[in-house]
């Protein structure tokens, strides 16, 4: 049974890595460890619990940044953020009830270190797009920092962006800094309603694409087939015989009222065009943030991420559902396809998968799977051979021993 470091400050954080570099002891990195099943399963010799740095050391609602210990709850976080009426406009998701764990139970830490983002991302992008700077040790036993509290800070290589993304493999954070901005006044969706028999996703994604190529600011996109949108909350939505097309729109009161009008009067050649106002809107957006459809789904034990080209997503999902029995739904325009798979086959049909989004240029990510199988097959998308190189040189310099989630991303590495 592996033993179990808490560090309760910096200090303690440095002396934890020193030993696990000086002792070349393998340490798995968590706070609380709501995304533990997202990566390839490790064997170390120790667990670094990053739970105790856990304080919002610094917020500025006016400086629009926050600084936060790397396990600072996001919870704790979002109240946060309420309060001042600000929020993380790149919409972190709440991966932990897809991966089996419990809602709200994500730190800043693994937000950052996971490069998650929600519906928002075609308009605000990931995280690492809103890392203003962290401070972290590394592999090799030294404390180090970047970037600060505004966006002109970052010169030279920003090791923020190299940070957002890693899994812990690189270093271990102990403070991040992050951009946050005033929250939308008010939200509208748009919703089209498609016939019951599913056969509409094409046309679905024509019209995402032209909603996000209008003057309307649209700041999400998702397509729900027929399956998907009867499992909403949503009462319109769970009350709909057929497949949902969701439309956001944010801003102030005039402003949304006026776009929603005007975008819903452009799509009403597609189908029925109903809208959600605030409440309703926030609710929808939360379960496609959360991937809430595949939620707790026994049915469905294989979660696959495929990034694609926007119209190419409903292609791309019936090549791979005339031979895999699961089902779908596609956010960011088309171009985030979440594929729910009922059968657990050996190599969880990772090289048909890969090579049919490879196809359109598309990549995949396993995200929720038996462990046997994460251990089995590449979670993230396989590196070419210049990938590869560069990945273990940069790994060879902050972490030369591997005592950080090793092979968490890529078995040897």
């Amino acid at each position: 049974m592996s033993d179990t470091l808490r560090p309760e400050t910096n200090e303690q954080l440095l002396d934890a890595v020193k030993w696990a570099t000086t002792e070349k002891k393998p340490l798995e990195i968590l706070a609380t460890g709501s995304k533990r099943a997202f990566g390839r399963p490790m064997q170390t010799a120790a667990t670094l619990d990053m739970s105790k740095l856990s304080q919002i050391k610094v917020y500025e609602p006016a400086e629009l940044f926050m600084t936060a210990e790397a396990g600072a709850s996001m919870s704790d976080v979002t109240k946060a953020l309420e309060e001042a009426g600000q929020h993380l406009s790149f919409e972190p998701p709440d991966l932990g009830p897809l991966l089996g764990g419990d809602v709200g139970q994500g730190s800043i830490g693994g937000v950052v270190a996971t490069n998650i983002a929600g519906p928002r991302r075609i308009k605000e992008g990931a995280a690492r797009d809103h890392v203003l700077g962290f401070h972290a040790v590394s592999g090799r036993g030294e404390e180090f920092k970047s970037g600060g509290t505004v966006v002109k800070n970052v010169t030279g290589f920003d090791l923020s962006k190299l940070m957002a993304g890693s899994f812990g493999t690189l270093a271990v954070m102990s403070e991040v800094t992050v951009k946050t901005l005033p929250a939308p006044e008010k939200t509208r969706t748009i919703l089209i309603s498609w016939k019951a028999d599913g056969i509409y996703d094409h046309a679905a994604m024509s019209a995402m694409a032209q909603a996000l190529g209008s003057p309307h600011d649209v700041s999400a996109a998702a397509h729900l087939p027929a399956m998907a949108a009867k499992k909403s909350a949503v009462d319109y939505v769970s009350g709909a015989n057929g497949a949902i097309t969701a439309l956001r729109l944010e801003g102030p009161e005039p402003s949304v009222k006026h776009r929603a009008a005007s975008l819903a009067e452009e799509l009403k050649g597609f189908g029925a065009v109903e809208e959600l106002h605030t409440k309703n809107s926030k609710t929808f957006w939360r379960e496609v943030r959360d991937v809430q459809v595949f939620v707790g789904r026994d049915d469905l034990p294989v979660v696959w991420r495929l990034s694609v080209p926007p119209m190419s997503g409903a292609h791309t999902a019936i090549e791979l559902l005339e031979d895999l029995h699961g089902e779908v739904i596609y956010d960011w325009g088309g171009g985030l396809i979440w594929l729910g798979l009922s059968s657990v086959e050996s190599d969880a049909n990772d090289e048909f998968i890969r090579s049919t989004v490879a196809k359109v240029g598309g990549h995949a990510t396993l995200v929720r799977a038996p462990s046997e199988l994460r251990s089995s097959v590449p979670v993230f998308q396989p590196l070419s051979a210049a990938e590869q190189l560069v990945t273990e040189k940069i790994n060879e310099g902050f972490d030369p021993n591997g005592v950080l989630n090793p092979g968490r991303m890529y078995q040897g590495i």
